[in-house]
């Protein structure tokens, strides 16, 4: 079955040129019918020229959630908003998985309200993508949905993770990793040790607490960790590759002979900087809403735009909602797990 995605026009800094832009893409490329959603006559500016292409349509959305505007009081006072007929369009069965590179708070809290929690997950959890050492990839959760968790939570997050790339890259038995400031179980705050040792009873493949240096080694096909602790490790290493790449740049332009080598090595340069790109990754999935939400980066061009579309297309073909569904069901329940709150919603 043909994946449907519904793709929010109107979300992120380069919106709607670089949105509608790698939505053709990937309306051309990957095989899916899009919904490009948001205010139709900006869009149809964005396609003038192209042709027609079968399975395209457009849904009018008035309003616009800007990036600076506060999440949950726009998620909740624009209802025609993109982000939130978007997400309709998920619940009500005429999609089946929303993109955006909006307002990443809006669309979470847009995403709880109108799609709701799986049950048996507390919060949903961001996780993202990113390549790590022998050519792997490294799914690291939560990247900035939570900034304060509880024990059950970064467990939660630890299955879901799991599952996510059972599911979508074959990785069997994911080794999972808890973040921390050494690798003995004792090390870390009250939190990771809770979690170490809930994770030590799981029938996860926990393999006990990695070091922040050792997330690009490929330790882990998992790793866990608080939104907080997760969204800086992103955007770190986000801003290492972005000097790297820029001072190889001005060490490659220095001399003749600097230049002469550059232009030896291009091509693998070439490779290392795509493996590397932020782009090439599709954004974050949000885990543990009941719908598949992919909320890419706000400075997304098109490429990055394809990317989402495409890391939506893999989840829907791969059926990681009704994994995750299964998943939720397998959790231990909260009270065999240290610092667990009765009170924290189901």
């Amino acid at each position: 079955m043909t994946a449907r995605i519904a793709v929010d026009a109107m979300g992120g800094d380069n919106a709607p040129q670089e949105i509608v832009a790698g939505a053709l893409m990937a309306a051309g490329g990957l095989g899916v019918e899009l919904t490009i959603v948001g205010r139709a006559d900006a869009i149809r500016a964005e396609m003038e020229g192209t042709t027609e292409i079968p399975g395209l349509r457009i849904v009018e959305a008035a309003d616009v959630i800007e990036m600076d505007e506060s999440p949950t009081e726009a998620a909740r006072s624009k209802p025609d908003s993109s982000i939130n007929v978007g997400l309709r369009l998920v619940k009500n069965g005429d999609a089946d998985a929303f993109v955006t590179a909006g307002n990443t708070g809006a669309a979470m809290t847009a995403a709880l309200l109108t799609l709701g929690r799986i049950k048996g997950i507390g919060r949903p959890a961001l996780g993202t993508v990113f390549p790590t050492g022998e050519n792997r990839l490294t799914m690291m959760l939560d990247v900035g949905a939570n900034a304060d968790c509880r024990p059950i939570h970064l467990v939660q997050f630890a299955y879901m993770g799991a599952a996510y790339m059972q599911r979508v890259y074959n990785v069997e038995k994911p080794r999972v990793g808890l973040l921390s400031i050494g690798e003995e179980d004792s090390k870390g705050n009250q939190l990771t040790i809770d979690v170490n040792e809930a994770l030590r009873g799981s029938r996860l493949n926990f393999i006990g607490n990695v070091e922040g240096k050792d997330l690009t080694k490929g330790v882990c096909d998992v790793a866990v960790m608080d939104g907080f602790t997760g969204n800086v490790v992103l955007k770190t290493a986000e801003g290492m590759a972005e000097l790297m790449f820029g001072e190889l740049r001005k060490a490659v332009e220095l001399t003749p002979w600097n230049r002469a080598a550059g232009l030896i090595l291009m091509s693998e340069l070439r490779k290392v900087k795509r493996r590397l790109d932020y782009t090439e990754y599709g954004g974050a999935q949000l885990l543990g809403v009941d719908g598949v939400t992919v909320i890419g980066h706000g400075r997304s061009n098109a490429r990055a735009v394809f990317s989402a579309i495409r890391a939506a297309r893999d989840a829907v073909n791969n059926g990681v909602l009704e994994t995750i569904r299964d998943v939720a069901r397998e959790i231990p329940a909260r009270k065999g797990i240290q610092g667990a709150n009765e009170s924290d919603e189901e």
